[in-house]
């Protein structure tokens, strides 16, 4: 892990796929070497730049450097990185959603706006449902009043983009219901609601949460694979949560039949993934959520839920 800080991208910053996600790691292995975190701090000097070139999606982004942050805070000690660290690095992503939403003139409808490769993605990994999930979580720290006049409308601007089915368009600009994954679609767009709800105690909320559900129970088992990043297990992982807000014993049940067509891995004609072992196309993953069956209330969607 060490060599692969030493190669590492020295301009990514995302806790899946850069610095961040090795120092995270390594913080919570190595509990005692206080180097780790000094090191992971430095990189906020680049998060915090105003670059249009950073993204702050959950992937390669602030939203995932946020991610890392609260997740080391959990794991390590809440003191482990400063409140006024965690604040810098949401300003940084509340006034690029800003700046975004005042170049589109949106400003009224979707306070928080935010692209990747110029295209205003919908789901958890890419695009504002993402974003919005680690804006409200509660080691965030963002003022009631931040949520409620920018988090809230900009939540609510995605709900009505949702499509008759029940499902979400990739994109804001995409008018084809297809994808049904975590990564694009109800399975990811679920996580969003679901914590809207906790945080603004509105039951619309939870009602478009149970319709996602039912669109992942409908068209959730997937072809294109058993990982939790456009995967079957991905999409179990939505019952779960729900599972554990609820406590209904149907969400349970989908849960447990998704992970018994997961352990059939191999006989459904699935694709073969570009990194098959890994943690959110592979077989890491699909293992991490039959693990989870054990014991569903303590489920969490891995570098993702907190």
């Amino acid at each position: 892990m060490e060599e692969g800080l030493k190669t590492a991208n020295p301009h990514d910053f995302s806790t899946y796929t850069g610095w961040t996600g090795l120092l995270r790691f390594l913080l919570v292995v190595f509990l005692s070497n206080v180097s780790f975190p000094a090191v992971l701090l430095q990189l906020q000097r680049s998060v915090l730049t105003p670059d249009a070139e950073m993204p702050d999606e959950l992937l390669y982004g602030r939203a995932g450097y946020l991610y890392a942050l609260l997740y080391v805070n959990k794991e390590v000690g809440a003191d482990t990185v400063d409140n006024d660290t965690i604040t810098k690095v949401v300003t940084a992503i509340v006034e690029s959603g800003k700046n975004m939403s005042a170049e589109e003139k949106k400003t009224d409808r979707c306070p928080l706006l935010y692209e990747w490769h110029k295209k205003q993605y919908i789901g958890a990994a890419h695009g504002l449902a993402g974003i919005y999930y680690m804006l409200m979580q509660p080691g965030a720290m963002v003022p009631p009043i931040m949520l409620a006049e920018l988090v809230r409308p900009s939540i609510d601007y995605v709900r009505h983009r949702r499509f008759r089915s029940g499902n979400f368009p990739s994109s804001l600009s995409n008018e084809s219901d297809r994808l049904v994954h975590w990564c694009h679609g109800a399975p990811g767009v679920i996580h969003m609601l679901v914590m809207a709800y906790k945080v603004f105690k509105e039951e619309k909320y939870l009602k478009e949460a149970a319709d996602c559900a039912e669109v992942i129970w409908q068209r959730g088992l997937l072809r294109k694979g058993y990982g939790i990043c456009h995967g079957t297990a991905g999409n179990g992982y939505a019952f779960l949560t729900l599972y554990k807000l609820t406590q209904e014993k149907k969400y349970l049940y989908r849960a447990c039949k998704f992970a018994e067509w997961c352990l059939d891995y191999g006989t459904h004609g699935c694709r073969i993934p570009d990194r098959p072992y890994s943690l959110f196309e592979g077989m890491a993953g699909t293992i991490h959520y039959l693990s989870e069956m054990a014991n569903p209330e303590a489920a969490s969607f891995p570098a993702f839920e907190l």
